[in-house]
């Protein structure tokens, strides 16, 4: 395995970093404020992406970029890091149009849209003018399995007629958001096992029937972009809006979550080494009881701790990164599993560690560490409780142990 960045990498993490510093970071406390009037400050958002596709930082989570569409196409290995420097700041990722749920909607549309829907709904995104959002999880079922989801999506005559409820929507509330791709239950697939019973469909957000009912607060945390519940009454979308064929939702939904997990994973890198800094610097300025933080062993164990967990996470997601652009995103779906499980954790430990150090400063929004803890709760959330995610790796290492049950006999010492 061979984890080093190419060259371009190297390039365009050097550029991220220059770009964030003299483009991003001045601005960061400019849109804190307006998102917490619950504003969401396109003024400030639209020139530094217009900023960022003239200097090549624009698409660069899309290996598959063809020539002609905008952007700079990376490899998972090689965008990786570059995840990482967009994860310090929650909203920069959007600046290069490269923020969650779009990429995991563009990757879609980009294998399995019809000419017509790349012209309609994937160009403008690529474009960077419309922004979408994902519609799959419900209130009233477990939806970490995805076969439970419940809205239906209906044939009648030339259109498809959505009724159903969803929640946890993220980017329902932006602005710009035209458009969800909507997970449900059909009629009209082969419905020959409980995995094919399920499709998706592009509804426009304007569409008669759609109502955005709320924006949920994620751990008392208020998105401006919105974490919306959505209701579809009698939604109805002409039949050319189905993604792919009749019944194959579940497959398209796994095709979608492995390099989005890439991405979450290496974005909360990011953020655990921002807490990390912050810590740091915060243990070499507080002094107590005669003497500085950084002096007392326990802080200085939560310092190291942190950095080898933090690269170790790192090394496991480069993993899985590698192992997706060699042998393809199936090959990968138990190391996304554990990198998700992993990267989750590890967020809530480390900014947990960063904010004692901080005392009650740590609790405020003074400093970014409480919404990073939240934010890292919700993760053991999002993209699949911790519970899947384990499920996925235990089976894996059980069928394993299947195939080759007695191997282990020799070393036993039996006599």
């Amino acid at each position: 395995m061979n984890f080093d960045y190419s060259a371009d990498s190297h390039q365009v993490q050097d550029l991220m970093r220059k770009f964030m510093k003299k483009h991003v970071l001045p601005r960061n406390s400019d849109w804190l404020h307006s998102a917490e009037s619950g504003v969401y400050p396109l003024d400030i958002i639209e020139p530094i992406k217009a900023q960022a596709r003239e200097d090549g930082l624009w698409n660069l989570f899309l290996p598959e970029l063809k020539e002609h569409e905008p952007g700079t196409p990376m490899s998972n290995l090689d965008y990786a890091p570059l995840a990482e420097i967009m994860g310090r700041l929650p909203w920069a990722a959007e600046l290069f149009n490269c923020s969650a749920p779009d990429t995991g909607n563009m990757e879609l549309l980009h294998r399995f849209a019809t000419k017509e829907q790349y012209e309609i709904w994937l160009k403008p995104q690529l474009n960077g003018t419309t922004r979408s959002c994902f519609a799959m999880s419900e209130p009233d079922t477990a939806s970490s399995d995805a076969t439970n989801i419940s809205t239906t999506i209906r044939r009648d005559g030339d259109d498809y007629v959505v009724d159903g409820r969803k929640w946890f929507i993220t980017g329902a509330n932006h602005p710009n958001c035209h458009f969800t791709i909507v997970m449900g239950r059909c009629d009209d697939g082969p419905g020959d096992s409980r995995h094919h019973e399920h499709s998706m469909v592009i509804v426009p957000m304007d569409a008669p029937g759609l109502e955005v009912l709320r924006n949920i607060p994620i751990m008392q945390h208020h998105s401006p972009e919105g974490h919306c519940e959505i209701v579809f009454r009698n939604v109805r979308v002409p039949a050319k809006n189905l993604l792919g064929k009749p019944g194959e939702g579940f497959a398209m939904a796994q095709a979608r979550l492995g390099p989005g997990r890439v991405h979450h994973c290496m974005r909360t890198i990011g953020q655990c080494e921002l807490a990390l800094e912050m810590m740091t610097e915060r243990a070499l300025e507080r002094r107590t009881f005669g003497k500085l933080l950084s002096e007392f062993e326990n802080v200085r164990d939560w310092i190291a701790e942190s950095r080898l967990e933090i690269d170790q996470a790192r090394l496991l997601v480069l993993q899985a990164a590698w192992k997706m652009d060699q042998f393809g995103n199936q090959a990968a779906r138990v190391d996304v599993s554990a990198i998700k499980l992993v990267t989750a954790r590890l967020q809530t430990r480390v900014v947990d560690r960063a904010m004692q150090v901080f005392g009650a400063m740590g609790l405020t929004p003074d400093t970014p560490l409480a919404y990073l803890w939240t934010w890292g709760r919700a993760l053991r959330f999002l993209d699949g409780p911790d519970e899947v995610h384990l499920r996925n790796v235990a089976r894996a290492e059980i069928k394993k142990a299947k195939e080759h049950r007695g191997s282990t006999a020799a070393y036993y010492n039996l006599r």
